[in-house]
């Protein structure tokens, strides 16, 4: 594969460089890298002898056909306006911000566009990868992208309508499933004193545990819920409260996130069309 430019080197574009180095579907010297604070690309680049760190946007451009655009919403439009003007019709750019309208980037750029929304799984290798295409890539390149990702995650086509809440799941889930167990030790520390490092472990291995089961497809989320809880036993006892409260409440969750989603969209529509500072 041709070199890939990062533009961004944060939280997001460093551990899909690093996913995909440590997968080996890349190596160092397929990499250039920029970021407004050259300090972020440049300890990749001494963590990984042979990745190139370009002095700037455009200059990463300029050594790469594919472009993953890595930045956050507020620093969309000025990065996007350093690195246009070495844009021609044979890049292909990647956005994994999720509120830029991928109609309104090709009116932009002259060049095709595409959105990966990773998740943090894919640090792991494992987890999904969301994809939407713009209307000027071709099936090769697609392919390309498509092979690429696999290589770190299961990449999933998604269609525009449904990006959000795909995106809630993949990538917002790990957030939101990390905060009702860190509840669930909190409260097993509060109850019992049991220490919260041995808590925190047994719930770890627990997760570890039913993710297997549901790799290997031993059991639906549905059948391990069933199997686990007998009648009459402790399990359906703790169930109670848990039916009692949690009903309603991702409903509540993806309210938030859905109309949050639409605010950013439509200040990012309005940010893009503003001249660049």
């Amino acid at each position: 594969m041709d070199r890939i430019g990062f533009i961004g080197t944060g939280s997001m574009g460093s551990i899909l460089i690093e996913a995909l180095l440590a997968a080996k579907a890349l190596s160092p010297g397929q990499i250039i890298a920029s970021n407004r604070t050259p300090a972020k690309a440049e300890w990749l680049a001494e963590r990984h002898p042979g990745l190139t760190v370009a002095a700037s946007n455009a200059d990463v451009a300029r050594d790469a056909r594919m472009l993953l655009l890595c930045v956050k919403p507020f620093e969309y439009r000025q990065a996007l306006a350093q690195t246009l003007p070495a844009l021609t019709p044979e890049h292909t750019l990647l956005t994994i911000t999720s509120p830029v309208s991928l109609k309104q980037l090709e009116t932009l750029v002259p060049c095709a566009v595409a959105r990966v929304v990773p998740s943090i799984t894919n640090a792991a290798g494992s987890g999904v990868s969301l994809f939407e295409f713009g209307s000027r890539i071709d099936s090769d390149t697609r392919e390309r992208i498509l092979t690429l990702f696999s290589q770190i995650s299961h990449p999933v086509e998604v269609a525009e309508p449904f990006l959000r809440i795909a995106s809630d799941i993949s990538s917002c889930g790990p957030a939101f499933l990390s905060y009702i167990l860190s509840q669930m030790i909190e409260a097993a520390v509060e109850k019992t004193g049991i220490s919260a490092e041995a808590a925190a472990y047994l719930t770890s291995q627990m997760l570890i545990g039913m993710a297997d089961l549901l790799k290997q497809e031993m059991f639906t989320l549905s059948a391990l819920q069933e199997r686990v809880c007998v009648p009459g036993g402790i399990t359906g006892e703790g169930l109670i409260p848990l039916r009692e409260a949690v009903p309603g409440l991702f409903q509540q969750v993806f309210e938030r996130t859905h109309a949050k989603f639409a605010e950013d969209r439509e200040h990012m529509a309005r940010h893009l069309e503003a001249p660049p500072d």
